[in-house]
């Protein structure tokens, strides 16, 4: 009974311990890096003649070596995502010891 109670304990340490890295990690990876090289997306002829305006919030994955390695569009037009995400591609986050993720806005007036 004792050995089994040992056990349960042990378990339950283990699962804690690791729950708790886990937490961890999900906070780094939320950690803000800074954009060191960073265009601004060019309007969109097609947005400039249509009159549009309004925001694109887009969602980025960056690699270690700074890099932006995966975008998600939250939300915005689909013309002016097309612009903020080929710029996005030029993008470039200072370096981190491991992948992050950023939400970044981006305003366009004609």
């Amino acid at each position: 009974m004792k050995a089994h109670f040992q056990a349960r304990s042990l378990l339950v340490k283990a699962l804690f311990l690791f729950l708790l890295s886990l937490a961890g990690t999900a906070v780094y990876g939320q950690e803000s890096r800074k954009a060191i090289v960073k265009p601004a997306p060019e309007y969109p002829e097609l947005a400039r003649r249509m009159g549009l305006a309004g925001t694109v919030k887009m969602q980025v994955v960056i690699a270690p070596n700074g890099q932006v390695k995966d975008t998600k569009v939250i939300g915005g037009h689909p013309v002016l995502v097309a612009a903020v995400t080929s710029a996005l591609q030029k993008w470039k986050f200072s370096p981190g010891s491991a992948e992050t993720s950023q939400t970044l806005e981006f305003e366009f007036h004609p």
